[in-house]
């Protein structure tokens, strides 16, 4: 397996064979020349292109990708025919994706893959798994193997999410209070 071609696909190294597909700035949604292969486009591209390429597409090739600027309710009904879903996470500190693959999980019941690309890193994948991620293109200069260990980075959450429906302080038992008063904590 080549470095390039990698991906973290439920929480192991696999080879990749998706295309990402980029438009060059100025260029048409519309025009975009889509590869043959496996491609996941822009959802400009689908929604100019969606007709075209579902057509010309053998079941499982097509997938979309998101902007952090865009809404993943443009799709609802749609989703089921894609193959993945991925959400580009433009730089490390826009958190729009988070809530895009949070809703695509809860509201809109996506259940294939969920792919966060663009500029993720190694502590982005734990929080990214919570909210629905299984699958990252962790940024090409990253030791993948070493952003794998991320998923594992903590043990116990105490929220609700995607991956755990119920809070922490409804799945642990606590024992009663004492009566001397020794669990000065409790019920707080």
């Amino acid at each position: 397996m080549s470095d390039k071609n990698l991906i973290i696909k439920n929480r192991e190294v696999a080879e990749d064979s998706w295309t990402v597909l980029r438009a060059a700035e100025g260029e048409d949604a519309a025009t975009l020349a889509v590869p043959t292969g496996k491609v996941i486009v822009p959802l400009k591209t689908w929604l100019a292109q969606s007709e075209a390429l579902a057509a010309g597409r053998a079941a499982g090739e097509i997938g979309v990708w998101f902007a952090s600027d865009e809404r993943p309710e443009t799709l609802k009904g749609e989703l089921d025919a894609f193959a993945v879903v991925a959400v580009d996470f433009p730089k490390f500190t826009d958190g729009r994706g988070y809530s895009i693959a949070y809703n695509l999980r809860t509201r809109l019941g996506y259940a294939g893959e969920l792919r966060a690309i663009g500029d993720v890193l190694r502590d982005q994948l734990f929080s990214m798994q919570r909210v629905g991620f299984n699958a990252y293109a962790v940024r090409a200069d990253r030791d993948i193997n070493d952003a794998l260990k991320g998923l594992s980075d903590f043990s116990e959450t105490y929220q609700a999410s995607v991956d755990q429906k119920v809070p922490l302080f409804r799945r642990a038992q606590r024992a009663a209070p004492q009566a001397d008063g020794g669990d000065a904590g409790y019920g707080i």
